[in-house]
């Protein structure tokens, strides 16, 4: 047998990961789509469609209640857990992936540190004074899943050290939304659920602490974090960041004892595969047997989830929070001064800021153009960088709020600035020539 039938199962999870990640973007281009078609006709079930958010759905026991609309549902509920997956994947790139070293992070750190910050400051040129100014985090973040799904139109032509850079890039750029959500889009604090929060919280970190793996005891816990945080006026969703980095990443075996066990199934499998009897199936699923085994509660977690996040619970939120209802009004307004903030900002502010700021850190030699890029292909990234669709909707919805006048005309424009900055970064990609990774 191959060698390359041996390490497949260990390396598949990488390769799957982009797939996956694609796959999920363009079955939120569907959602989003089939949202904004539902919206504009009447025809139907259409008819009834902007209405089905607004229904209540409640949890009551014992005189406790918890009532909110299917909406709220969505994003107060559904988004805790995409937020849960982020925050295991930045803890995840921060403690082994790129940015786990500053010569590896530099680069994606500086290009996202310039895809928020001027973004934010073209925003702002453009509203301050007004009643929207709030809105000024709205097209600081970048959509990764619709990023990576424009990348893999492209197949070849783009070599793995862009996608790589990309995905660092828009971690740290969801960390950058997470730390501003929780600064600056926090409504009035109610000090006694804060402090259960926070009790829950340190009770977590005390079992990681002692060496409890088990997620029966981290998510049942988690999901009493979710509802103290909820009530605290912290908004809910952060409280999957929390969760993140309170489940261990270590694995279960000191480092001697790990080594040895993989040498001794190593060995076992390679007499295996010698033999003429061998059943390839069977040494693949005890690969993947043994990777499973030397996976932490936090891989596991991140693997059993990321599918649900990528093509459950994100779609669903583009399919609720798209019902735009694109009048008159709407369109006229796309160019107030809302509108521009936000096509400034996607559109002109994240190309600029990332391209600027990881150039200035090349120069300096703080960073290096990973294997195969050129600066085209980072200008081609820093436009996709626009594309900033589900991170900024939730954003417009925590600044504006729902149903607000400003709400129509904020996601008319991040539709827009998306598609542009996808649309020109794919023909800017696609037109750079390839160079060698070697």
């Amino acid at each position: 047998m191959a060698l390359t039938q041996l390490v497949r199962p260990l390396v598949r999870p990488f390769a799957e990961f982009f797939r996956r990640e694609a796959a999920g973007g363009i079955v939120l281009l569907c959602s989003a789509a089939l949202a904004l078609l539902l919206a504009n006709t009447s025809w139907g079930i259409a008819r009834y469609f902007p209405a089905v958010w607004d229904e209540h759905l409640g949890i009551a026991f014992n005189g406790w209640a918890l009532d909110k609309s299917l909406l709220h549902w969505i994003n107060d509920g559904l988004m805790t857990i995409f937020f849960l997956i982020v925050g295991l994947e930045i803890k995840r790139e921060v403690l082994e992936g790129e940015l786990s070293s500053w010569r590896q992070a530099a680069l994606p750190i500086a290009g996202a540190l310039g895809g928020m910050l001027l973004p934010a400051l073209l925003f702002t040129l453009f509203n301050r004074g007004t009643p929207t100014a709030s809105g000024w985090g709205i097209p600081m973040a970048t959509d990764i899943a619709f990023a990576l799904a424009v990348l893999q139109l492209l197949g070849s032509r783009v070599p793995l050290g862009l996608k790589i850079f990309l995905t660092a890039l828009a971690i740290v750029d969801d960390l950058g939304a997470v730390l501003v959500i929780a600064g600056f889009y926090t409504r009035e604090l109610h000090l006694p659920f804060l402090y259960l929060a926070a009790g829950t919280w340190a009770t977590l970190l005390l079992l990681n602490w002692l060496g409890a793996r088990s997620l029966w005891i981290y998510l049942p816990l988690g999901v009493l974090l979710w509802y103290f945080t909820m009530q605290s006026g912290v908004h809910a969703t952060l409280a999957g960041v929390l969760l993140a980095g309170a489940i261990p990443f270590r694995i279960g075996h000191e480092r001697p004892v790990l080594l040895r066990l993989l040498n001794d199934r190593l060995n076992y499998l390679g007499d295996e595969a010698r033999t003429t009897e061998a059943d390839p199936r069977t040494i693949s699923e005890e690969l993947e047997h043994l990777a499973t085994v030397i996976s932490s509660p936090a891989q596991k977690l991140e693997e059993r989830l990321h599918s649900v996040v990528s093509f459950g619970i994100i779609p669903l939120f583009a399919f609720a929070n798209t019902s735009l209802a694109l009048d008159a009004s709407v369109l006229g307004e796309l160019f107030s001064p809302l509108g521009l903030g936000i096509l400034a900002g996607l559109g002109l502010g994240k190309p600029l800021g990332i391209g600027l700021l990881s150039w200035g850190s090349v120069r300096l030699g703080w960073a290096t153009l990973p294997p195969g890029v050129s600066w085209r292909h980072l200008w081609g990234a820093g436009v996709l960088g626009g594309i900033g669709f589900t991170m900024s909707l939730f954003i417009t919805l925590l600044a504006l709020g729902e149903h607000s006048e400003g709400e129509a005309v904020a996601k008319f424009a991040i539709l827009v600035a998306s598609l542009l900055s996808g649309t020109v970064g794919y023909l800017l990609l696609r037109s750079a020539p390839a160079i060698s990774e070697s």
